[in-house]
């Protein structure tokens, strides 16, 4: 290595792979065209290495570049984590939360609990994370997260909350219109809406219709969002989160004896991030809003 590594390069260094573009990563950064090339240059020089090469696609990050690229997102994170914790007035439940969760829980679940939050402690702001991907919690990609499995770390705080079931559900108005079915068996006369690729959303169906047509679908996605939105316009009958559904008049629950399936649902933080005040109040109010909605 030549000469020092600056933070701030390597900082660029991540923008440009994960916009693709030194476009992208300028946008990203508020940061000049010019400035992004001369740093990604910098860090190429202070290496001395190749990270990029010129495609018809934009920029691609070579092997190298690749291998840095986790050293680079962890530090990330953990500078992340430094700022938020460094504006967190000590020992107040105050400053900003970073919260991992599902892109469904995102949009459908997250918003009422956040604003009950704000009410009881306005000095709390939040960063939504969303992505079915889970955060890592170990590296400082977010404070808390909403998870489905378990977690095995042993340096992570988990907390079940009441678990989740999954039911039929149909708009009021396309039960009007194409009747309501009294059983599964009778559901291969209905429009169904149902997933596209998920290989762990097409095991569930399998299992529970093994008979089912994958053509029946009228609709496929991956979106839980979308399968919800679909379903209230009326295109058909879908899966959705009971407790979410039950909160919408203008739905209806189809063959209600019927459990799609029931969601494990933890709610996790780092221990060392339990006791900080700011932390503490979230998580607790996570629990508490999960166990009592579902």
């Amino acid at each position: 290595m030549s000469e020092p590594v600056s933070w701030n390069d390597q900082r660029v260094f991540l923008a440009v792979i994960e916009e693709g573009s030194l476009a992208g990563a300028a946008r990203r950064l508020g940061l000049s065209h010019p400035t992004v090339r001369a740093r990604v240059a910098a860090l190429e020089k202070a290496l001395g290495t190749t990270l990029f090469t010129r495609s018809i696609n934009g920029l691609r990050p070579t092997d190298h570049a690749l291998e840095l690229c986790a050293a680079a997102r962890s530090m990330s994170a953990a500078s992340n984590l430094f700022i938020r914790q460094a504006a967190a007035p000590f020992g107040e439940a105050a400053g900003i939360v970073r919260l991992s969760l599902s892109v469904f829980n995102g949009v459908e679940v997250a918003p009422p609990l956040i604003a009950a939050l704000r009410r009881s402690h306005p000095r709390i702001r939040i960063e939504l994370v969303l992505s079915n991907v889970a955060a890592d919690l170990l590296a400082g990609e977010a404070d808390i997260a909403i998870r489905n499995t378990q977690p095995l770390q042993a340096a992570l705080v988990a907390r079940k909350v009441t678990p989740i079931a999954l039911g039929l559900y149909a708009a009021k108005s396309y039960l009007l219109r194409r009747g309501r079915p009294s059983s599964l068996g009778d559901l291969t006369a209905h429009d169904l809406i149902g997933p596209d690729r998920s290989l762990r959303d097409m095991a569930v169906v399998e299992h529970l219709w093994s008979e089912l047509d994958r053509a029946r679908f009228v609709l496929r996605t991956d979106s839980h969002p979308a399968v919800t939105a679909a379903v209230r316009a009326g295109v058909g009958i879908g899966v959705i989160q009971v407790p979410v559904a039950e909160r919408d008049s203008t739905l209806e629950r189809v063959v209600p004896e019927f459990d799609v399936a029931i969601l494990d649902t933890w709610i996790v933080t780092h221990e060392d991030l339990r006791t900080q005040p700011r932390v503490r109040v979230v998580f607790d109010a996570l629990i508490a809003a999960f166990s009592d909605a579902s």
